[in-house]
């Protein structure tokens, strides 16, 4: 240190080694190279685009339907052929994006609510309370997502005046009825193992209040996890409105969504199979693409992976 002195060379200081960043700016600097979020992202803009603002893509008007041009395929006129409706499929399939992106991100949220304050609960407190949680979750856990969604959906039908948002509304209640536990389970387990941490115990040692503690230390390093789960679930959920859509007890008309259309193309589908392709390409582009989103927001929060 001496020589290095004398020959006029300043040491390093210890704050320029680097500089410190927190788990949200190193996954950030993750995300920002990898191609496979970047192409999620354009794929999911696009479809909120859709959703939107779908006259940007169409001046269709996706309810208009003429019998004269019953299952046309492809052509100029229609990018995408007609149903046997004679609606336009392009018009229609870009229109159905709004449902379906709705249920999945109203679906998703809900769920990260609901779940994440019932497991951020148990696992902070603990004890019979956890122990009650814990079981409630449980009962709705053993209950299959499908399954509980056509009972529930079936045993509360919709009807050709039912509004739009209310079929909409009821779909995505029916979803997170459903759906909470798993985020329940995985923000239970996350509290668990911050709630150990010194900076936690130090917290409670200065006298400051469960809900300062859970607002400043516990959900900030306990929430990555579940929203991951989240982001990939909303996929999930996008395929769940499909089928319930698929079996008419989801979406129904008037509303709008690729399960309702995919719904409609069984009728001709081996003489017609345009009028399946369009709506199944554009839903299964649409969950790959927040499959994709997960996936790689999953990889960033990871420190094993870096």
């Amino acid at each position: 240190m001496t020589d290095t002195i004398a020959a006029g060379v300043q040491p390093t200081a210890p704050d320029e080694v680097g500089e410190a960043r927190s788990l949200g700016q190193d996954a950030w600097r993750a995300l920002k190279k990898n191609k496979l979020f970047w192409a999620s992202v354009v794929l999911i803009v696009l479809f909120v685009l859709m959703a939107i603002w779908p006259s940007l893509f169409t001046n269709q008007d996706p309810t208009y339907g003429d019998i004269s041009r019953v299952r046309q395929r492809p052509s100029a006129e229609h990018w995408f052929g007609t149903d046997g409706q004679g609606y336009d499929i392009y018009s229609r399939t870009i229109y159905g994006a709004r449902a379906s992106i709705i249920v999945g991100i109203c679906t998703s949220i809900a769920t990260l609510l609901v779940g994440g304050v019932i497991g951020i609960i148990a696992g902070f407190y603990g004890g019979w309370v956890d122990a009650v949680v814990s079981r409630i979750t449980d009962i709705f856990f053993a209950i299959p997502l499908l399954l509980g969604g056509i009972l529930f959906m079936a045993s509360f039908p919709n009807d050709a005046n039912t509004p739009y948002f209310v079929i909409v509304g009821k779909v995505v209640l029916t979803l997170t009825i459903f759906g909470w536990p798993s985020i329940a389970r995985l923000m239970r387990s996350s509290v668990l193992q911050v709630k150990p941490n010194e900076y936690v115990l130090a917290a409670r040692a200065l006298g400051a209040s469960p809900w300062r503690i859970i607002r400043s230390h516990i959900l900030p390093n306990a929430l990555a996890p579940a929203i991951v789960v989240a982001t990939i679930n909303l996929g999930a959920y996008i395929v769940a409105e499909a089928t319930l859509s698929f079996l008419g007890i989801g979406l129904t008309p008037p509303a709008i969504s690729w399960g309702v259309a995919i719904s409609d193309a069984l009728v001709a589908i081996r003489t017609y199979p345009h009028i399946l392709l369009f709506p199944s390409l554009f839903l299964s582009l649409a969950v790959l693409a927040f499959i994709m989103l997960g996936d790689a927001v999953r990889d960033a929060f990871d420190p094993k992976s870096r």
